[in-house]
């Protein structure tokens, strides 16, 4: 391994060393970016640096090159800052110029002070995202990241290899909270909890999103989507082209890790000040607090290079596009049919044997909406899995599953209280002046499951009216409309919803399947568990790439195809012209895209066509044959 300790210990050395030859010509800041970027291009460097993922902040150097794997949650007002700066020392005169680049806090010598009056001064801009970890990532996907990782911390932090596999929370809970420990010893919560353990105690301080900052009074809301989530958040401070990141994105930064306890000071002096003269700082207190959280909960990440990530599934090339990809792609590809069929066969038992549901499955686990036409999303397929047993243990099986498939998901149970009390949409707190996150900010391609075999009678307020129709337009539109008080602004996403339910599906879906067991196992429990136990992890893992694999596959129909299709359309709709409809077509379309992705073709075929209005008319005979059992319920 080539000696790193510069470039990954202390990045600011090489940013002195471009930025002296440099100066005054501008371009010591692309030549940074540039240099950061042929390092990390080297064989397997992008894995010798450390992962705020999966290392605790207090067990990083700070000023060290660290990588944030995230979502932008929120995007603050751009802030103004002291590009290059002078400082003049007054005994001497002597006159330095220093870059303020990659700092929160400009920096000169004990004897030196800053020239704010200097001609030599540059003022520039930089944009701050809030970041968080992908909501509802995967254990697994966290899992390979951190075997992959060949960081090394700075040993003089008492950091093993081992403690990675405790969470984020459990180490900052310790650290941030000394007294935690006496209170579990006094009893306190006990109330709530009964006789909890006190490791379970200390983890669910995390669950809530908040943590107690020794200079806030009111604990400090991390603003997760979702609820139960771990990790840190990040204030990412953006340089160039930050016009083309949004909100939702998932990225990779690779930036200097700012933990500057003088940040701390610097927000306390300013809220003192402000307090007394309200004219000092227009910025209400409640904004400063969410705005400039003491670096010690919500570091400082200054960014050298990031880039968006096509998916964050750690057993696939990050991009597809690269020689080296193309070749992974090509080898699995050849290999595509028996992990079809193993998949096929997997699913088939965790749905009790019906093949039918399991085929539906596969494809709703590799659909994407790959364009839109005005306002419709095109490729997205809501799969409605009727007939589930009103068993809460079948429903939170198949989603354990769905987990271990997947990079991202979440399981939304739909009960009363849920959609009466849960904040599905997120919205803008004007006071604080940020987006305050609801369930529905997800990333895209991340798989929702909505369990609605837990719903009982009873009745919807306000909230859960609007929650359930934020649910619906997700469905239909593949848009959520966050509030911003005075307007609605529309969020496009591409969320993969999968509604478990007994009979049909109050909310709206692309594709009912009827759920018909062909076995009934006398312990459900047992028998799901065994399921996941008996697969290989390796097979599991052939798994995970199919699916994401699939997902990034361009696909075309020929004209040839295209003719025939209409053709057989027609004949169809002469044949049976009450029950075939657009909507029909659309659907069976839909089917053979995915029936054809899911074999590996990227291409539309006859056979693969006949095979979709197969699969369609099972799965419409099956509804029917419902229906007549149970009268109008379908």
């Amino acid at each position: 391994m080539p000696c790193v300790a510069d470039w990954l210990n202390n990045p600011f050395s090489i940013v002195q060393g471009i930025f002296a030859q440099n100066v005054p010509n501008s371009d010591w800041e692309k030549k940074v970016t540039e240099y950061f970027k042929e390092k990390l291009k080297e064989n397997n460097a992008t894995n010798w640096v450390p992962s705020l993922n999966d290392v605790p902040v207090h067990y990083l150097k700070p000023n060290s090159l660290v990588k944030f794997r995230c979502m932008v949650q929120d995007m603050f007002d751009p802030e103004f800052y002291m590009g290059v700066y002078e400082t003049v020392d007054p005994n001497t005169n002597a006159r330095v110029l220093h870059f303020g680049k990659y700092r929160d806090v400009a920096e000169c010598g004990p004897q030196q002070e800053i020239d704010l009056n200097s001609s030599q001064t540059v003022t520039s801009e930089r944009q701050t995202f809030y970041c968080v970890p992908v909501p509802g990532e995967s254990a697994w996907v966290k899992e390979a990241y951190i075997s992959a990782s060949q960081a090394r911390v700075s040993p003089s932090t008492s950091y093993t290899p081992s403690r990675h596999k405790r969470s984020y929370e459990e180490d900052e809970d310790m650290d941030l909270h000394p007294s935690k420990q006496k209170e579990q010893h006094m009893g306190s919560g006990g109330d709530i909890h009964g006789c909890v353990e006190p490791k379970r105690l200390e983890t669910e301080a995390s669950a809530g999103h908040h943590l107690i900052s020794p200079n806030c009074s009111p604990p400090l809301d991390l603003n997760f989507p979702l609820p139960g989530e771990k990790g840190p958040a990040c204030l990412v401070k953006v340089y160039e082209s930050w016009d083309s990141f949004k909100v939702n994105d998932v990225l990779e930064v690779y930036g200097i890790l700012s933990v500057d306890p003088v940040l701390s000071i610097v927000n306390n002096e300013e809220r003192d000040s402000s307090a007394l003269d309200p004219v000092e700082c227009m910025d209400t207190a409640e904004e400063q607090r969410v705005h400039s959280p003491p670096a010690s909960l919500v570091p400082r990440i200054h960014v050298i290079l990031a880039q968006k990530l096509q998916h964050i599934n750690p057993l696939l090339p990050a991009c597809l596009n690269e020689e080296e990809s193309k070749t992974f792609v090509s080898n699995f590809m050849s290999e595509l049919s028996p992990v079809r069929a193993e998949l096929l066969g997997f699913l088939t038992h965790a749905l009790l044997g019906d093949s039918l549901a399991a085929e539906y499955l596969i494809l709703h686990l590799i659909s994407t909406v790959y364009a839109r036409r005005d306002v419709l999303p095109l490729g997205k397929f809501t799969v409605n899995l009727s007939g589930c047993p009103r068993n809460s243990i079948f429903t939170e099986h198949i989603y354990r599953i769905i987990q271990q498939l997947v990079p991202a998901s979440y399981r939304l149970q739909m009960t009363i209280e849920n959609m009466n009390h849960s904040r599905f949409i997120p919205h803008k707190d004007y006071v604080a002046n940020r987006l305050v996150s609801g369930v529905l900010q997800l990333a895209s391609n991340t798989s929702l499951v909505v369990d609605e075999t837990q719903l009982e009678q009873g009745q919807l307020d306000t909230t859960g009216v609007h929650n359930v129709t934020a649910l619906g337009n997700l469905i239909t539109w593949q848009k959520v409309d966050y509030d911003f008080n005075y307007h609605q602004m529309e969020f496009p996403c591409n969320i993969n919803v999968l509604i478990t339910s007994e009979g049909r599906s109050l909310l709206p879906s692309d594709c009912q399947v009827h759920l018909q067991p062909q076995i009934i196992p006398p312990n459900m429990e047992e028998y799901m568990n065994s399921l996941l136990t008996a697969v290989l992890p390796s097979v599991l893992n052939k798994f995970r790439i199919y699916l994401s694999l699939l997902r990034l596959l361009d696909y075309s129909i020929s004209d040839e195809v295209t003719k025939a299709v209409e053709e057989d359309f027609v004949e169809m709709r002469k044949n049976d012209p009450e029950s075939i409809t657009a909507d029909d077509l659309h659907r069976t379309l839909l089917v053979a895209r995915f029936l054809s992705l899911s074999a590996g073709q990227t291409t539309l075929s006859r056979e693969r066509w006949l095979r979709a209005k197969q699969l369609e008319a099972l799965r419409k005979a099956r509804l029917q044959q419902q229906k007549c059992v149970n009268g109008n319920e379908l």
